[in-house]
């Protein structure tokens, strides 16, 4: 059950952060998903991890207003990356 919960919380990530960053029209559902779990993961692995931010440790797993804030903000990284080596326009 927990790998459907990540799958809703990475689609509902990487569609907020296609949004922010004006990518909806090139990214498709599964690259929605894709970006927001990848995202989520970033997310947790440079706040919680190296920069030790608290709360960016909900980031990687479970569904609550946390999670998807930290799930945003990773996924809007990592299309800014994509977005850098020319991967995404």
């Amino acid at each position: 059950m927990s790998w459907i919960i990540t799958i809703l919380v990475g689609a509902l990530c990487g569609w907020l952060a296609s949004m922010i960053m004006n990518t909806n029209a090139q990214q498709g559902a599964i690259a929605n998903i894709l970006i927001g779990v990848v995202g989520a993961l970033l997310a947790q692995w440079i706040f919680a991890g190296l920069l030790n931010i608290g709360g960016a440790a909900s980031a990687g797993g479970g569904f609550s207003f946390w999670s998807i804030v930290w799930g945003i903000v990773g996924s809007v990284i990592l299309i800014a990356i994509l977005k850098a080596v020319k991967i995404l326009r």
